[in-house]
């Protein structure tokens, strides 16, 4: 006979998050976008180590102890300020045309974004690019750092 079934209306409605168009193409803009990404971060720290300099000058020395902590501050803060701001995307990833976005719907903090940075060097430092392999299996192309925050990378454009 003729069984009736339960369908929750939220297993119908597919997500702005579970369209394939969000995904064309992300894994090599997250690669172009991590490029430029990088080589702002060394360009900011050009002048953050002349500022160390003199600070060292003037701290007869103490002060050049930062030299050891300056890029991961700098790479920090600028992660931190923009993929944690208002556009959720960092320069690079802007350029690209790529931006985070939670899995929940809300927005990411600068919190969130500081770890989402700091997740990704440390599993990069450890699986070295095999860590790239994971968004082969994955619906949404996310890397791991991006399944354990509830994140994905998305196109914005």
């Amino acid at each position: 006979m003729y069984e009736e079934t339960t369908v929750r209306t939220s297993d119908l409605r597919a997500t702005e998050l579970d369209s394939p168009r969000l995904y064309d193409g992300v894994r090599t803009r997250r690669m172009m976008s991590f490029v430029v990404d990088y080589a702002l971060v060394l360009l900011l720290s050009v002048p953050a180590a002349i500022v160390v300099f003199v600070l060292g000058i003037v701290s007869l020395g103490l002060a050049w102890g930062l030299y050891a902590i300056l890029l991961p501050l700098i790479a920090i803060a600028y992660v931190g300020f923009t993929m944690g701001g208002r556009q959720q995307a960092t320069p690079g990833m802007r350029v690209a045309g790529l931006r985070v976005a939670r899995l929940d719907g809300a927005p990411v903090d600068p919190a969130l974004a500081v770890l989402h940075g700091v997740l990704f060097w440390a599993s990069v430092s450890v699986l070295t690019p095999f860590v790239l392999l994971v968004a082969l299996f994955t619906r949404r192309k996310q890397l791991l750092h991006d399944l354990l925050l509830g994140t994905a990378v998305i196109r914005d454009r």
